[in-house]
């Protein structure tokens, strides 16, 4: 299994960067998913705002280009609302789960980006998970960074 973990301090109070964690708004910010997806929709009913970060909630990502194939479909695993937000995910085969970590300090939050996952393919898997975790680390800074960037404006 690889991890990748990075954070980074963002002058926002925690509750103002939990509405920015929502699946839906997922593409704004995450840069994997920028290129990719055109918007994220959920499948699961939201009939109020929390709903979309509720234990359980689903949600499948549209691809940008049409004809694509790209199958990615997100639930919520744990949520524990203005402190950390867990969801799961297929990608390529590979077994990912998303945690995000809001944490109060004194200019606003800590904010904590911890993606694990598992390659298929036993030990081709592996080999592929070391070089996938050199090329996410930097996605996930720059990630951050337009996470920030947003939230700081």
């Amino acid at each position: 299994m690889g991890r990748v973990e990075k954070s980074i301090e963002i002058k926002a109070p925690p509750e103002k960067v939990w509405e920015m964690l929502a699946l839906d708004r997922l593409p704004e910010w995450e840069e994997g998913w920028k290129g990719h997806l055109k918007g994220v929709e959920y499948t699961s009913e939201v009939r109020t705002p929390e709903d979309k970060y509720r234990v359980g909630a689903t949600a499948h990502g549209i691809p940008k280009k049409q004809g694509k194939s790209i199958k990615l479909n997100f639930e919520i695993t744990e949520s524990l609302e203005n402190k950390k937000i867990t969801y799961r995910f297929l990608y390529l085969k590979a077994r990912v789960h998303a945690t995000y970590i809001l944490e109060p300090v004194e200019e606003g939050t800590k904010f904590t980006y911890v993606v694990d996952y598992e390659m298929p393919w036993s030990i081709l898997g592996k080999i592929l998970g070391k070089l996938t975790t050199v090329g996410a680390g930097r996605e996930y800074e720059r990630s951050l960074e337009n996470f920030k960037s947003i939230l700081e404006k």
